[in-house]
């Protein structure tokens, strides 16, 4: 067994997605105070170990797709370079390290005991979950694009508890949202090739088709857009800010939007966006300029 197949099951460059875990404490105008900040970095290494569990756990379920698949065979499970034996050993481990982190906050401050207790029971809810998911949940068709969407939502909550920052409600709508239209996209690129080759990628494939994905990337790409706007334009946001300008920011939002849109119905290629946001240059420029543009207005 080598280092760079553990490197690969345990995905690494899959912790961007716990970034979200830094919304509160951006939202909430504490992002360059030192102890928000450090809590949580904390979480986001605790979310980032049990994501880790998880993708182990996942390989283990679908080592028998993975087998026959053309490209998944290549996973380390799959291909024979980590044993299944192994992958449980390491997605304990990486389970206990999480637990082990959320520990770590109680270190922060002497009143963070409570928060260390949230944020570790918000972990333990989206590992127990997402083993749900794995073993059967992924199975339902439109169950699992909101299991995935929701867990964006606990690093939401997870964030908030670790630094003690209340939420927005337009805020936890639109995580929702947002990551579930860009589930909705991934689903797309499902069903494209499963119309191409005339095999289902996944199980609950057959359960969707091109029209019914289209339709449902648009209502939630439209209702994200709207959730932020109204969050923008919120009287307890403006009030907290002292800022009525943040409103400006939802073109950016909205520019991000329509390319994620162009990559999945024109250029085809929203099978994964961990990859997507790691190499398409305009979203990456989109995203700075929106978070230059939010420090700029709130800070």
């Amino acid at each position: 067994m080598h280092y760079t197949s553990l490197l690969k099951l345990i995905r690494p460059a899959q912790w961007m997605k716990n970034a979200f875990v830094f919304c509160p404490v951006m939202f909430g105008g504490k992002l360059f105070e030192a102890q928000p900040l450090l809590s949580t970095l904390i979480t986001f290494m605790a979310f980032s170990f049990v994501a880790s569990s998880i993708y182990c756990y996942n390989d283990i379920c679908d080592l028998a797709d993975d087998i026959r698949h053309p490209e998944k065979c290549h996973r380390p499970i799959a291909s024979g370079a980590v044993t299944v034996a192994q992958a449980y050993g390491l997605m304990f481990l990486l389970f206990l390290m999480s637990m082990g982190s959320c520990a770590l906050l109680l270190t922060v401050g002497s009143d963070m005991e409570s928060n260390a207790i949230s944020v570790g029971s918000v972990i333990l809810f989206y590992w127990l979950m997402n083993l749900g998911y794995c073993a059967k949940l992924k199975q339902y068709a439109v169950i699992d694009v909101c299991v995935v969407a929701f867990g964006f939502v606990l690093r939401l909550f997870a964030g908030g508890f670790a630094t003690g920052i209340v939420l927005s409600k337009w805020i936890v709508l639109m995580t929702f949202l947002l990551t579930l239209f860009m589930s909705l996209a991934k689903r797309r690129d499902d069903v494209l090739r499963m119309e191409q080759t005339g095999q289902p990628p996944r199980k609950n494939t057959i359960h969707y088709n091109m029209t019914f994905i289209n339709q449902s990337i648009t209502i939630t790409a439209a209702v994200t857009l709207v959730c932020y706007i109204m969050y923008t334009v919120s009287p307890e946001v403006i009030a907290a800010f002292h800022n009525d300008y943040l409103y400006l920011t939802s073109i950016f939002v909205l520019v991000g939007i329509l390319r994620y849109l162009q990559i999945a119905v024109v250029e085809k290629k929203s099978g994964n966006p961990t990859k997507i946001i790691l190499h398409d240059r305009f979203i990456q420029l989109d995203v700075l300029a929106w978070f230059v543009a939010f420090l700029v207005i709130i800070y």
